[in-house]
């Protein structure tokens, strides 16, 4: 499994805690140096079944400074996609990506249910 993640967020630190707590193991890939790519995003949202939306920070200072609140009806889900790959800040994290499943944002329960089945 692989933790997108910022190391300066406290949510993505009770994340990583909770990972460690549980004894799971992942790699850590900080979301403001990933070498992302589209095909990436679109992996995730087809494994996360959530709409593309969510994969967007959308209480950060770089959504806000595109005014993206505005201009994400008018894209298209590649434009979106490519928006999100420019820069890592806009990804929602953490992102918990494993083989079969991807969870966006850490809520504990969730992320219990889901990696309960795999132990």
């Amino acid at each position: 499994m692989t933790l997108y993640a910022y190391r300066a967020c406290s949510t993505c630190r009770r994340a990583e805690k909770w990972l460690q707590e549980h004894q799971i193991d992942y790699n850590f890939v900080s979301v403001k140096t990933a070498n992302l790519q589209t095909s990436d995003i679109f992996r995730w949202q087809k494994l996360s079944n959530l709409p593309l939306k969510r994969f967007f920070n959308t209480s950060g200072q770089v959504y806000r400074r595109l005014n993206l609140k505005d201009k994400l009806a008018t894209l298209t889900e590649d434009e979106q996609r490519q928006i999100l790959i420019s820069d890592g800040m806009l990804l929602k994290r953490p992102i918990l990506v494993a083989e079969n499943f991807v969870l966006v944002g850490f809520q504990e329960a969730e992320w219990a249910a889901k990696l309960d089945k795999l132990a």
